[in-house]
């Protein structure tokens, strides 16, 4: 069996299971809390325009969903934004980007510190995105799914914009569907990559490619996943898709065929790619730059692609 990129998170049989999200708190006007205060019993925090910062990586697909959606509705004013370097070194993710290596709002040079202020026994693998309280520098959430989800609604009294990226009608069956996606495409690229295992790759494999065949075919009767209209479905399968020919096709090893050699999704991803929001949040630098060089088991010399050629995204 390989040696795992993430020890902690394969399994004997040499799958990748991605650990659970350790901070799952809520902004929400149905807090009980004051403005200013911490977050009541049922850890929800008040919602107040300019409290909070969404730390993102350009690199991470969870990430960017929740940079999309947070422009999308309008909130660029409401809640901050904090980047990251794309280089994770063994302390997690670092605001070397920022002048003096620290977030120019938190004070802290790694997201790990937020982390442990947060909960001190901390010992998991710092994710983004984070939403992080101005006031406390705790984390307030990781929880990339559910984030989302709640800029959409618990948000709600503070979006500028109103795309409906959540329609009640459809809901059922977007859950449905962005539950099969995620388990399938967003994780499945993972499951390919970080397998440790011949048996664990191959279903990952299997299950990759048979979803994205069915969303090829589902493609082929309408624009977007729910007909001409962007919902938060469309958002969570671009951030995949727009890395897939860049990392996933050579890194993780998801070669069956490329996403430009799949005629419906890549009219998809290249249509989403052209709104606003979408194709001018992607860094296809900071992608390649994370993904080939900070995965020594996967890529042990640490060399960066120079390829493919981008500029199809934007002709």
């Amino acid at each position: 069996m390989a040696q795992a990129q993430f020890q902690a998170e394969t399994s004997a049989r040499g799958e990748f299971v991605r650990q659970a999200n350790r901070f799952t708190g809520r902004v929400t006007a149905e807090s009980g809390s004051a403005p200013g205060e911490g977050p009541d019993e049922q850890d929800r925090w008040p919602l107040e325009a300019g409290r909070y910062r969404l730390i993102w990586s350009r690199a991470c697909p969870w990430a960017h969903r929740a940079v999309i959606v947070r422009g999308l509705l309008g909130l660029e004013d409401a809640i901050s934004l904090g980047t990251v370097d794309p280089i994770r070194d063994d302390r997690g993710w670092r605001f070397t980007l920022d002048p003096g290596g620290r977030d120019p709002v938190l004070g802290i040079e790694f997201l790990a510190e937020a982390y442990l202020s947060t909960d001190p026994g901390f010992q998991g693998r710092v994710t983004v995105p984070a939403l992080v309280d101005t006031v406390t520098g705790r984390v307030v959430t990781n929880d990339y799914p559910q984030l989302t989800l709640d800029f959409s609604t618990d948000w709600a009294p503070l979006h500028t914009k109103h795309p409906h990226l959540l329609p009640a009608d459809l809901r059922p069956e977007m859950d449905a569907l962005m539950r099969e996606v995620y388990e399938d495409v967003n994780n499945g690229v993972y499951r390919c990559g970080f397998a440790t295992s011949q048996e664990a790759y191959d279903e990952a494999y299997g299950r990759l490619f048979a979803r994205l065949d069915a969303l090829e075919q589902r493609l082929r009767r309408q624009r977007y996943l729910f007909g001409d209209h962007v919902t938060e479905a469309d958002v969570r399968l671009f951030t995949t898709l727009v890395r897939f020919d860049a990392v996933y096709h050579n890194h993780f090893k998801c070669n069956r065929n490329k996403l430009a050699e799949m005629p419906e999704l890549w009219r998809y991803a290249r249509d989403l790619f052209q709104l606003p929001g979408f194709g001018d949040t992607v860094d296809f630098d900071h992608i390649k730059q994370h993904y080939y060089g900070t995965h020594p088991q996967l890529n042990p010399s640490g060399i960066i692609p120079a390829g493919p050629d981008l500029s199809a995204w934007i002709s």
